[in-house]
């Protein structure tokens, strides 16, 4: 389980820098600071699941629970979504060093 949530940190990392890097050059190009709120960018990018997802939350869970804390979230910035799942996975996968040190018994 440990490894998953490692392996989802890092993907989400690396979404989290394509994100980013997708908004810096947008920023060039425009000559001001241009950051693609998450709703936006999972719009473009897969209209069918961003369909599935409310759907989910309507069916599943309250109704506040998509109108007032998931628009929340994602009206924020794409990379920092995915820089904030990273650390949650990341967190969640991580281990302790053993405080007795490496050759201890």
């Amino acid at each position: 389980m440990r490894f998953v949530a490692r392996v989802l940190s890092l993907i989400f990392l690396v979404f989290a820098v394509l994100a980013g890097l997708v908004d810096a050059i947008q920023t060039v190009a425009a000559g001001e600071v241009i950051l693609t709120p998450m709703l936006e960018s999972w719009g473009l990018n897969s209209p069918d699941t961003l369909a599935f997802v409310e759907d989910l939350f309507a069916r599943y869970l309250p109704a506040p629970a998509w109108d007032v804390a998931a628009v929340w979230v994602l009206s924020q910035p794409a990379s920092a979504v995915f820089l904030v799942l990273s650390l949650l996975f990341y967190l969640a996968g991580y281990r302790r060093p053993n405080p007795a040190g490496r050759f201890a018994a």
